[in-house]
């Protein structure tokens, strides 16, 4: 089922309950972090859907749907993305790591528990201890194409302006980043979550 800007705007979220149910979601949760641009906010959930990905954490200063910005930014996919509000991003990454446990139980590394029958992941990705990861400049982070991935996985992103918090920096299990070559300090947000997500799920 693929959906044009114009019927995802109008459809009732009633009317595609059953079919959302059908979507292969993959093992992936985006966490954003003081989101002040609502226009930013709806591209984030567009990728979201363009993905597939598990959830959407919104925390701190997000706002949340069903903001008018939201909803012609996001061209409706709010409505067809899980999405949850926490107020930080603490209370987020404890979320995802119950919630996605509960959905991707660990594949144990023993020869008998790996076999197919007992891998439980979506999109045939092998489950395995969730590690949340921050896209952001830090003197920790590395190169997005030089990090070790596994699944499940949470990717924070934080405000347009000052970034992840340090708080939040120092729950996280990698930090990694996007090289840049001119004398911009960074990408818009929904430009550096599409770029590692991308990666991500074609690597």
């Amino acid at each position: 089922m693929k959906l044009n800007a114009k019927q995802l705007r109008d459809i009732d979220e009633k009317d595609i309950i059953d079919k959302l149910k059908l979507i292969k979601r993959r093992p992936i949760y985006f966490i954003l972090e003081n989101i002040y641009d609502t226009y930013n906010i709806g591209g984030l959930f567009r990728l979201a859907d363009a993905l597939a990905i598990e959830k959407i954490y919104l925390c701190g200063e997000t706002e949340i749907p069903p903001n008018s910005r939201i909803k012609k930014a996001s061209i409706g996919t709010y409505k067809v993305v899980p999405w949850e509000y926490k107020k930080t991003a603490k209370e987020a990454i404890n979320r995802f790591k119950n919630e996605s446990t509960k959905i991707f139980p660990r594949v144990n590394s023993s020869p008998e528990e790996s076999s197919s029958s007992n891998i439980h992941s979506r999109q045939n990705f092998v489950a395995s201890s969730s590690i949340v990861i921050a896209v952001e400049q830090d003197r920790n982070s590395v190169p997005y194409t030089k990090a070790n991935y596994s699944f499940p996985m949470a990717l924070i992103f934080g405000n347009e302006t000052s970034g992840i918090t340090e708080e939040t920096l120092k729950l996280v299990d990698q930090i990694v980043e996007i090289p840049m070559f001119g004398i911009n300090k960074s990408l818009n947000v929904i430009v550096s979550a599409a770029i590692v997500s991308y990666w991500i799920v074609s690597s």
